[in-house]
């Protein structure tokens, strides 16, 4: 069966999901976290793509960005791949492939690019790697809240108006991310399948965009019209 093309629309903000192939751990020390935002960072800058989030994770990378183009996505994971993983491979004496196929994308509706951030930015502690998300130095929440800033971060608009100074978006960040809760969750189905996270008239307008569909459709036959 052919794989379905991601959907990547310029100027939109997207998910993107990459995990460790049979879920081995890409990450085993503070270097390998470090290479990696040196190199998302370049690359970013290279194919013009703005990084609002992200989460490392001992086995995966869940990013939140912004593409000026439709291929600059997809360049810059590509190059960051040409430079990590032979790194990786050689530092750890290993061969073959690092990542569990195709790194996953979803468009992210802005009225939501803050409830995704905070769905990324919890996974350590959802992992148990972390107690609290402040603990954890491989995600941006420090850089949300203030603690420690990330050269690698471009902070979206919907960040900007939380706050008219530094110090008010940073507590209004941290008041929402105390708002988590286990419906936040669900949010983990939708962005690993890779479909757009947003409302229903959001999903919808993409649906007649792309004449594609996101939403599973209702098990059984169709109702019967009363004409």
């Amino acid at each position: 069966m052919a794989r379905s093309a991601r959907l990547i629309v310029p100027c939109f903000p997207h998910h993107v999901f990459q995990q460790g192939n049979n879920r081995q751990k890409v990450f085993r020390d503070d270097e390998d976290y470090m290479s990696y935002l040196e190199w998302l960072k370049e690359a970013a800058r290279l194919y013009r793509v703005d990084v609002h989030a992200y989460a490392l994770l001992d086995n995966g990378v869940h990013l939140l960005v912004t593409p000026v183009d439709e291929s600059g996505l997809a360049r810059m994971m590509q190059w960051i791949g040409r430079h990590y993983v032979p790194y990786f491979n050689k530092k750890y004496q290993r061969s073959g492939t690092l990542w569990e196929g195709r790194f996953r994308t979803s468009i992210v509706e802005e009225d939501w690019l803050t409830r995704c951030s905070r769905f990324m930015e919890m996974q350590p502690v959802a992992c148990g790697l972390a107690a609290r998300p402040e603990d954890y130095v491989w995600s941006s929440y420090r850089h949300h809240i203030g603690i420690s800033p990330s050269p690698v971060i471009r902070d979206h608009a919907v960040y900007w108006n939380l706050g008219n100074t530094p110090f008010a978006r940073e507590m209004a960040y941290k008041a929402f991310f105390e708002q988590f809760n286990v419906e936040d969750r669900k949010l983990d189905e939708i962005l690993k399948k890779g479909w757009p996270l947003g409302s229903d008239a959001f999903i919808k307008r993409l649906e007649n965009v792309t004449k594609r569909q996101f939403r599973m459709g209702k098990r059984g036959r169709p109702a019967k019209s009363d004409r």
